[in-house]
């Protein structure tokens, strides 16, 4: 394809940067460094939703819930960096470490049900399979705590790519957020896992998001840590 200048350009650096520009091999290289970098700042994601997934195991209707809650989780955290890579500033880095308070919270209220379900018994199971398991938004923001410090490892990739790589960028995202879920729900079914989560998932939930709570909280400095 030929730049809009010609043919009254002879600029060939001008010519040669709008041919590599266009040129398949970037996009490619874009899907694979977009890959690179979805995966390595969200490997521990599949583990969180492995623990979703079996909170959610024989409720009707909770797989949906959960891989709509990471994808509304996923998407914020996505739109908050693409607009920051645009100069807008919708959350200001200081904030970011109180981000912690969410699965925090969340990890709480599971050690409460958990601890609520010991002492009530067959009541209380029957009250947790009303619920139908983990809620969409609760799912959204664990999802969006625990990317909020990826926020700023993609606010430069996606400044430096330009419209058409950040829609890429977004794009390969957007794809693997399905293949995060498709891997932590393939955990949660293995019979030696899904047999380990069954007997200690309501356990392991809270702990695990407890943990990532105050993990995000100490490693930003939040109230002065």
């Amino acid at each position: 394809m030929r730049p809009s200048c010609y043919p009254h350009c002879d600029d060939r650096d001008t010519w040669q940067a709008h041919s590599e520009r266009n040129h398949p091999l970037v996009n490619v290289g874009i899907i694979g460094q977009g890959a690179g970098l979805f995966a390595v700042t969200n490997i521990d994601d599949i583990v969180i939703l492995a623990l979703f997934f079996a909170q959610g195991a024989g409720h009707r209707g909770a797989t949906s819930r959960i891989i709509l809650g990471q994808y509304l989780g996923f998407t914020a955290i996505l739109a908050v960096a693409t607009a920051a890579a645009f100069g807008a500033t919708f959350l200001p880095e200081r904030v970011i470490p109180y981000l912690g308070l969410l699965p925090l919270a969340l990890g709480l209220k599971a050690a409460w049900q958990a601890w609520r379900s010991h002492n009530n018994g067959a009541n209380a199971d029957n009250e947790q399979t009303k619920a139908g398991g983990p809620r969409a938004l609760e799912v959204a923001a664990v999802t969006f705590a625990n990317g909020g410090d990826n926020i700023g490892v993609y606010v430069p990739v996606l400044a430096t790519a330009g419209l058409g790589g950040m829609s890429v960028y977004a794009a390969v995202f957007l794809v693997l957020v399905a293949v995060w879920c498709l891997a932590g729900k393939f955990f949660a079914t293995r019979p030696v896992i899904a047999k380990a989560l069954s007997r200690w998932g309501h356990l392991l939930l809270p702990i695990v998001l407890s943990a990532l709570g105050l993990l995000i909280l100490i490693q930003g400095g939040a109230f002065g840590l």
